[in-house]
């Protein structure tokens, strides 16, 4: 049947720490607005100085006209009887509040609501005209939005010919739906097998993780730290094309990494996953268009560990860059970032371990501040991404009468533009949810695209160290 709903993979999530529970709007007809709002973002108000492109629907009510938002972002339970809500149709875009604006795939009804099905888009498809601009935006007050159990954060299915029971892409059920908003800045998250603890703002943002599949075990913390951060930004579109865009982030930057593994008759593992949680500071309407500071984090680990068995640990910590930004204006554009990089703490210092055979392990954790519209996945708009890369490499211990081997490199890259930028391995799970949609006998959703809008790629830090100096003593992975 046409506009059957997404199904979800069911995976059991910790919403609540101590000191973070449901925000409170107070009692009566305002308050639940505001707890609406907070919820699901606060309804557009288009001004005489915006322009929407003509195929956008706003529809009414804003967050009170929403019922649930399911956990992948993807489906949104909505009033049937909302203001417009009948415009809505395949190929138009959505533009309920400012955290849920998307292209509409499919449309159902279910006992008096409508589930639309969405994908992303680019700012310039919601915007035809308008200039949006703040400065001195203070990030000292963070709404914790979790995602709950998208199925972008589950593992996916074992490959054929592997032992074991792969787990189903798809559940027989009712798709999970969005957990509320919390305020502390602290959220819980699972994804990929990984247990995860989010934390922003007071002195950086950053994730402790744990893994544990009783072979390979891995804990750790990585960080971007800062100092009473603030933004500033500005961004114009004119005929539906973006004819400047800045944005920078003041707070005096820094990076920080701890971990600790080992191997015991494991396997070792690559998982490469965006955090199910977003950390949200509303900014308020811009020409009647409510747009979010978001921040937003990606995770990936790499184990390489040689033997059957061995440990590795290591712990590092450096001050990185004053400030961290880009402009585009008249067709240049260029990174605004103040390098100021020294060593607070060595990572090769503090390698330690017992490998029986050599222990490799990659760490890569990137940080993405947007200014825009829509949640999670989909957020649109000007953005500012750094991923910092740790590489840590220990030799065999049954070398040690020769050299112990000790290696790290670290690189720093930053990614920004305009748009939206999701993770090829979650574009390839959603992608395979859409097409399980629609039946044959109607026209297939079209695959949704991993990127949108133009973006630029600069080096901000790359350096590799490896002790003692001998032919025996390797690099390590970058």
């Amino acid at each position: 049947m046409r506009g059957r709903r997404l199904l979800a993979a069911a995976v059991a999530v910790v919403l609540a720490l101590t000191g973070c529970g449901s925000p409170r709007a107070g009692g009566g007809a305002a308050g639940a607005e505001r707890e609406a709002d907070l919820r699901y973002g606060a309804a557009p108000a288009p001004g005489p100085d915006v322009t929407l492109q003509p195929d956008v629907v706003v529809v009414g009510g804003g967050g009170r006209s929403v019922r649930s938002v399911s956990a992948d972002g993807l489906t949104w339970r909505l009033d049937a009887a909302a203001r417009n809500a009948d415009r809505l149709a395949p190929g138009k875009v959505m533009f309920v509040t400012g955290r849920g604006v998307g292209r509409v795939l499919d449309l159902a009804e279910s006992g008096g609501d409508l589930l639309v099905t969405i994908g992303p888009v680019d700012i310039t498809e919601v915007v035809r005209d308008g200039t949006f601009a703040s400065r001195g935006l203070t990030l000292d007050d963070p709404v914790v939005h979790p995602a709950g159990e998208p199925s972008w954060a589950e593992e996916p299915p074992a490959p054929r010919g592997t032992f074991g029971r792969s787990r189903p892409v798809l559940a027989p059920a009712a798709p999970p739906t969005q957990p509320a908003p919390q305020r502390g800045g602290r959220g819980a998250a699972k994804a990929q097998g990984y247990q995860l603890y989010t934390s922003c703002c007071t002195d950086g943002v950053g994730a402790h993780f744990a893994y544990d599949d009783g072979g390979v075990r891995l804990v750790g913390t990585v960080t971007l730290t800062f100092t009473r951060p603030d933004a500033s930004f500005h961004l114009e579109i004119g005929a539906g094309t973006v004819t400047r865009a800045e944005l920078e982030i003041g707070g005096g930057f820094g990076i920080k990494v701890d971990f600790e593994g080992g191997i015991s008759d494991g396997r070792n593992h690559k998982k490469v996953f965006p955090i199910p949680v977003d950390i949200s500071f509303p900014i308020g309407h811009a020409a009647g268009i409510p747009l979010s500071f978001t921040v937003t984090q990606t995770l990936e680990v790499t184990t390489a560990f040689g033997a059957r068995s061995g440990t590795v640990k290591g712990s590092g910590e450096y001050a990185l860059a004053g400030k961290l930004g880009f402009g585009w204006a008249d067709g240049r554009v260029g990174p605004r970032v103040t390098t100021s990089f020294q060593r607070r703490s060595s990572l090769l210092d503090s390698l330690t371990g017992v490998p029986v055979g050599v222990m490799g392990l990659l760490i890569r954790h990137g940080v993405r501040f947007t200014v825009g519209i829509s949640a999670f996945l989909f957020t649109a708009g000007v953005y500012f991404e750094l991923t910092t890369s740790y590489g840590a490499t220990l030799g065999s211990a049954l070398g040690a009468p020769y050299a112990l081997c000790r290696g790290v490199g670290i690189g720093v890259r930053a990614t920004f533009g305009v748009g939206y930028r999701i993770l090829e391995p979650v574009v390839q799970v959603i992608n395979k949810f859409l097409s399980l949609l629609t039946p044959s006998r109607a026209p297939a959703i079209p695959p949704i695209a991993a990127t949108a809008g133009p973006s630029w790629h600069r080096d901000v830090y790359r350096n590799e160290e490896v002790v003692p100096s001998v032919p025996i003593c390797g690099h390590a992975p970058r």
